[in-house]
Formats: C-alpha cells, sequence, structure tokens
C-alpha cells in the first residue's frame, strides 16, 4: 500500500499516521491484517508508531496515547 493509501486510510480511521504506518509495517501491508490489528491492537505497534516521530501524543482512533506510557 502507498504510503498515501495509508494515510488515507488512517485519516477514515482518525488514527495518526505513524500509528498507521506501524500496522502495516507489522501486517507485511496485507490491509486485512491492517484493520485487524487496528482493531485488536498489538504492542508491538506504539513503539515503532512513536520512532517516527518527536510527537508526544498519538491517536487509535479515539484513543490518545500518550509516548511516556509506551
Amino acid at each position: 500500500m502507498t504510503t498515501s493509501n495509508i494515510k488515507a486510510w488512517a485519516n477514515t480511521r482518525e488514527t495518526s499516521h505513524e500509528i498507521a504506518e506501524a500496522i502495516f509495517e507489522l501486517a507485511n501491508n496485507d490491509e486485512t491484517l491492517a484493520q485487524k490489528i487496528w482493531e485488536e491492537g498489538n504492542d508491538e505497534v506504539l513503539p515503532i508508531a512513536f520512532a517516527k516521530t518527536k510527537e508526544d501524543y498519538l491517536f487509535w482512533g479515539e484513543e490518545k496515547i500518550d509516548r511516556k506510557n509506551v
């Protein structure tokens, strides 16, 4: 999946782009598996996502995630 498609996927789910990128990395760009990870969660996503940004907060849907809690 292209970066612009991942960003669109993230936007429709109100999720930070970094989290979406991390999800797709873990899912090996499999959109079905990515959706499952997004719905069920995965402890590996957040460290990867925060490594992609200097932001202190990211959003996974409606959930606000603080870097210091990762």
